[in-house]
């Protein structure tokens, strides 16, 4: 398959009940690579690094329920939860007859990573790289990302929505131009009225109070059996330094890799934090 044809490609799949968005890259023939993003985002996130490693892998980047292209929910009280966000996934690795994968998850998609491999999916991930969360996030990173999250914001034109996310999202650390023109472009939809908001349902952030168990997932982490990697932005509020720390003594024992100036959370989207994915996942 020749770089023009790797992507990315969009497939809507059928998955749990809902109609969910994928963005392909590479051959299917290739092995299984999972990206899944974080909370307010969309699997356009990891474009830089699926681009890279389709060379490699059949990338497959979904939009989580409620986000980017994909359904939202019909209860969001009930559908906006690891157990719905888990069988969603399975339904699209059951549409691609995905046996054997490695996953890389940011935030939220990591700790839906790790909900699976030690669930589901169990002898099936070999791989998991776990982005800048933990098994518990600290209660004040949570209420900082649900307001912002919250406060769905309106603009005329799509250049202030980009400065929007520029800076609620100052905490990716350094990316260029060409970066956040792309999330702006990936990240909004038109209202009724034609204004310009972000791509998703403001009710997703029910999950911190209508799922509060979803975030205490050391029980979980604990069984997981996957080689694991373990990124962190060194200034995270979600991942703190101890909690790492205790994830390195705990479970899978992972390589802690920490980026200076960052917070959260690491965009992997730089040729160092590519090449750094490409070993892990090669090892």
């Amino acid at each position: 398959m020749n770089s023009s044809s790797r992507g990315p490609r969009s497939a809507y799949i059928q998955a749990a009940g809902f109609e969910m968005h994928v963005t392909e890259w590479g051959d299917p023939a290739l092995p299984a690579l999972v990206m899944w993003h974080g909370l307010a985002r969309t699997g356009r996130d990891f474009d830089e690094a699926a681009e890279a490693l389709s060379d490699s892998y059949f990338v497959i980047c979904p939009d989580t329920l409620g986000r980017g292209l994909s359904s939202w929910a019909r209860d969001f009280t009930k559908d906006y939860s690891y157990a719905t966000f888990g069988a969603t996934a399975l339904g699209v690795l059951d549409h691609y007859r995905i046996e054997r994968l490695r996953w890389v998850g940011t935030s939220m998609g990591g700790l839906i990573g790790v909900t699976l491999a030690a669930g589901a999916l169990k002898g099936r991930m070999t791989h998991l790289v776990i982005n800048d969360i933990g098994p518990d996030i600290p209660e004040a990173a949570s209420a900082r990302i649900a307001a912002y999250v919250g406060d769905v914001p309106t603009y005329d034109t799509v250049a202030e929505l980009e400065a929007w996310l520029r800076k609620n999202y100052a905490p990716f650390g350094r990316n260029g131009d060409t970066f956040w023109r792309r999330m702006a472009d990936t990240s909004m939809r038109r209202t009724d009225g034609g204004r310009v908001t972000v791509h998703y349902d403001p009710n997703i952030v029910s999950q911190f109070t209508h799922h509060k168990g979803d975030l205490d997932q050391w029980d979980a982490y604990d069984t997981i059996t996957a080689r694991t990697l373990l990124l962190r932005g060194a200034e995270s509020d979600v991942l703190p330094a101890q909690v790492a720390a205790e994830m390195q003594r705990r479970g899978p024992k992972p390589r802690l890799v920490e980026f200076p100036g960052v917070g959260h959370a690491p965009t992997l989207a730089s040729a160092a934090e590519i090449a750094l994915l490409r070993d892990f996942l090669a090892s």
